[in-house]
């Protein structure tokens, strides 16, 4: 049966001369040639057999000789022929896009057993420079995107390993599942905070729907992102996001089932709720938080909360006395100290949490002016 290939330009190619049993003879025949350190003879014979099945457009036979000749110059290690040939064979006139496919995904498999650093630079900077702007190599593309970015954060050089994985549009490759592009963004994302890019993570961070996160399957994923997304909202002050994004790991099965991983999660939802400024969703929130039973186990946090629960004045000075060594002593409780510690957060968010109390102070007074008010009216 003919089989039908594209060229670069988009035409259909229609295959004129079924080539397989050439392909079949001539192959191991260019594989005994190498084997006598005859390279330049096999791949004159291969690379004439390449023109060939490209003109009879035999997409399969053609696919099948640009994988061969890659492959006679990997295992004779002859890495400067290797990739004279990649550019030489996708700059071909009318080259079929399978073919090159399959000469792409061969390539990618010699990256790891380059026998140094250098060789390995060469092979990756030589197949990103043919596969850039051809959409049918973009996975290919942007895994090799992504192994030069891990080796320039391994040198250290995060800003530059940052800057490459940048100019990945992954969101945009329809031929990447999509577990592999949430894990591509991710990566963006992790180098963004390294670099300390908050803006640019954050626009990163809406290219990901959370409904992903849904499947069970995808719970790995889901914590890094959230874990990601913290450390962003810590840094921009905003307590009610953190909130919630401690409240989604809460919610994750794979939390649930872990005990202590499962208070760690809650008591830090607590922390970051009762720090969050009062507004209808912080409000909102508190009140469901604390009918949640496993506080139970945390009587202090379920107190915590219900002092800003209750329409009563909070007494600072009391509350100072009798949470400070819980949450601000890392032998007390590791997890609070994370939030409350004495270094310059820590102090921080003691402060802040004083000004929650004040606040409350305040919006308990006017309510109860209010009711004066009115009664005296």
């Amino acid at each position: 049966m003919a089989s039908a290939g594209f060229t670069d330009s988009g035409r259909i190619l229609k295959m004129e001369v079924d080539y397989s049993e050439t392909v079949d003879e001539k192959i191991p025949v260019c594989q005994k040639l190498c084997e006598e350190g005859k390279l330049t003879e096999a791949l004159d014979i291969l690379m004439s057999l390449e023109k060939q099945t490209r003109t009879a457009a035999d997409t399969h036979s053609c696919g099948r000789v640009l994988v061969a000749i890659v492959r006679l110059c990997f295992e004779t290690k002859n890495y400067p022929a290797l990739n004279e040939h990649i550019v030489l064979l996708t700059k071909r006139r009318s080259q079929i896009k399978q073919a090159v496919t399959k000469m792409i995904q061969e390539c990618c498999t010699y990256v790891d057993q380059m026998p140094d650093k250098k060789t390995k630079l060469e092979l990756i900077d030589t197949l990103r420079q043919v596969t850039a702007g051809k959409i049918y190599v973009e996975v290919e593309r942007a895994r090799l995107t992504h192994k030069l970015a891990k080796m320039n954060e391994d040198e250290n050089k995060i800003d530059e390993a940052s800057k490459i994985l940048q100019e990945l549009q992954v969101e945009t490759f329809g031929s990447m599942e999509r577990r592999e592009k949430v894990e591509l963004i991710l990566e963006q994302m992790r180098l963004c905070l390294a670099v300390k890019d908050y803006v640019r993570c954050q626009i990163i961070s809406k290219k990901i729907s959370t409904k992903f996160f849904e499947d069970v399957s995808t719970q790995d994923l889901k914590l890094k992102f959230y874990r990601l997304m913290i450390e962003l909202d810590q840094h921009e002050g905003s307590y009610l996001a953190v909130c919630k994004h401690f409240r989604a790991v809460y919610n994750t099965p794979q939390i649930q089932e872990d005990t202590s991983k499962k208070q760690v999660a809650l008591k830090k939802v607590v922390m970051y709720l009762v720090l969050s400024p009062y507004d209808n969703e912080q409000s909102d929130l508190i009140h469901r938080i604390k009918d949640d039973k496993n506080l139970d186990d945390m009587p202090k946090y379920k107190e915590l909360l219900q002092l800003f629960t209750t329409p009563e004045l909070i007494n600072w000075k009391v509350l100072h006395e009798k949470y400070e060594s819980e949450l601000r002593d890392a032998a007390s409780d590791s997890t609070a100290a994370e939030v409350f510690g004495h270094d310059d957060i820590g102090k921080k968010c003691w402060q802040d949490l004083k000004n929650r109390v004040v606040e409350h102070n305040i919006r308990i007074r006017a309510q109860n002016t209010h009711r004066i008010l009115l009664k005296a009216g």
